[in-house]
């Protein structure tokens, strides 16, 4: 995602500014790596990476079948065929017709010692790493005569450090180099943190997202002032480092240091290695990073959970990785909205006499049976988010004939905007039909929530009560004064009329 967001750009400043447009361009690149030490200082990294698994499993084996789809023409001695994981299925038949079974017997060669590394020996050296001088050698002493594609076929490394790059501004551009710079900050974070899910998942550990997001925005800003490409999390590289015996950083700096190597000095060196090496090696990533473990069990679980585990696994092959995590957790979370809404709902209750729905002393039992229906005890538990609204809504309009409405808030942690609008709404409809109002047991975030909506207004302070017991007895005693009062009202002599 990283390299097309530059490439377009790149594209994009070039068009409005001919001249700097490549220097903006690298500008941008330091602004997003500016963008991301400031997600990191924020500790905005905890909220990018709270996904569920089914996310996590089905974009890791997404990944793994794009790593599959793209390795198979360089497996069988064919260029990759533009359009990505559909354009290799479009090119399928061309490629079997036109395989070369020199590069594809390197490939095999190159599995087979993946797949059948004795153990003792990969304790001692990566199988990636046998594979590769293996498939090498055998390329070179073998195949030296036969025509194989090899990494000199891509292009010739130039060996050397790049120029440094001095951030270039102009006025009228600042507004879309900003903004460029912050969504290609936003696309790297979440590309990053997506990897390290991945890394987390292989390695049984626990990344620190806040940490990774100042290491990678200082990379980028690095990046830019060397004149290069903005980079985030690099999943294939992770993995096969991971796969390889890497367990700590000293992996990613040993890959850094070798990448260094080659490009000042090595790069005739690495120009032999064959494509279809490479190519098994990659292949057998992608078979290994697919979770076979969790897809042979998740339809056990529920059809829901496997269905948005396929639909990831879908949207990233053939549509796009922050895409198909998007979608992924929006259903997980509609999904888990719906469940919560249906367990606190039941949290809801409206009592006016004493049964079991909750449990209660036998003093307040005593209290509702001598109101005899005449005071609702409206009681509330659990976090109260917004999908309990309408349980809250439905379960006070249920019952309509009371005198007193009693608010019992004493086990409610949490009150959200859309829950305590709902309790505004039943309290409003109760002071309406006059009736009067005892708020129980709201303190804290809770009592502060409902004053600054304004709800606190509408009760009397008198009614603002810490224990249900007293809310109770005050009830009790608001239905006896009505009724003493409608008693008086009935035994006055009527006025006759003149």
């Amino acid at each position: 995602p990283m390299t097309v967001i530059v490439t377009a750009v790149i594209a994009e400043l070039m068009a409005v500014n001919p001249e700097s447009g490549l220097a903006m361009a690298f500008t941008v690149v330091m602004m997003a790596g500016i963008f991301q030490i400031l997600f990191g200082v924020l500790r905005l990294g905890k909220y990018i990476t709270m996904l569920p698994y089914n996310v996590i499993s089905g974009f890791m084996t997404g990944i793994g079948v794009i790593l599959i789809f793209l390795q198979i023409a360089p497996f069988i001695g064919q260029e990759t065929p533009p359009g990505g994981v559909i354009g290799v299925i479009k090119a399928f038949p061309n490629l079997i017709a036109n395989i070369n079974p020199w590069e594809t017997l390197l490939g095999l060669i190159t599995l087979g010692i993946l797949f059948f590394c004795p153990a003792k020996l990969k304790k001692l050296v990566p199988p990636q790493l046998v594979a590769l001088v293996i498939g090498t050698a055998i390329s070179l002493i073998f195949f030296g005569n036969i025509e194989i594609r090899t990494i000199a076929t891509i292009g010739e490394i130039t060996p050397g450090l790049p120029q440094l790059q001095m951030p270039t501004f102009t006025a009228e551009n600042l507004r879309l180099m900003f903004v460029n710079a912050m969504v290609l900050g936003m696309v790297g974070s979440i590309d990053c943190l997506l990897t390290c899910l991945v890394s987390d998942s292989l390695t049984r550990t626990e990344h620190k997202s806040n940490k990774e997001l100042i290491s990678q925005g200082v990379a980028n800003l690095i990046t830019g002032l060397c004149g290069g490409i903005a980079g985030s999390g690099a999943t294939t590289a992770t993995v096969v480092s991971i796969q390889a015996g890497g367990r700590t950083a000293v992996a990613g700096i040993s890959r850094a240091l070798a990448l260094l190597i080659v490009v000042l000095w090595a790069a005739p060196l690495t120009s032999g290695i064959p494509l279809a090496v490479l190519a098994g090696i990659v292949l057998k990533v992608g078979i290994d990073i697919i979770d076979w473990g969790f897809l042979k069990r998740v339809h056990n679980i529920s059809w829901k959970a496997a269905g948005i585990v396929y639909s990831v696994v879908i949207l990233t092959v053939f549509v796009d990785l922050m895409v198909a995590v998007a979608v992924g957790v929006f259903i997980a979370n509609i999904l888990t909205i719906e469940r919560l809404e249906e367990m606190q709902s039941q949290s809801v209750k409206a009592i006016t006499d004493a049964d079991d729905k909750i449990v209660m002393t036998d003093e307040e039992k005593q209290i509702l049976e001598l109101a005899n229906g005449r005071v609702l005890l409206f009681h509330l538990s659990g976090p109260m988010i917004f999908g309990v609204a309408k349980a809250i809504s439905r379960e006070h309009s249920a019952i309509s004939n009371y005198d007193v409405l009693i608010v019992d808030l004493s086990e409610v942690p949490i009150l959200g905007v859309t829950s305590s609008l709902a309790i505004e709404n039943s309290i409003q409809e109760a002071i309406d039909a006059g009736r009067d109002i005892i708020m129980v047991g709201a303190t804290g975030k809770v009592k502060r929530r409902l004053e600054k909506l304004g709800i606190s207004g509408l009760i009397a302070e008198n009614y603002w009560m810490g224990d249900r017991l007293t809310a109770l007895k005050a009830g009790l005693q608001i239905v006896k004064q009505k009724q003493s009062s409608s008693y008086k009202n009935l035994q006055k002599p009527a006025v006759p009329s003149s």
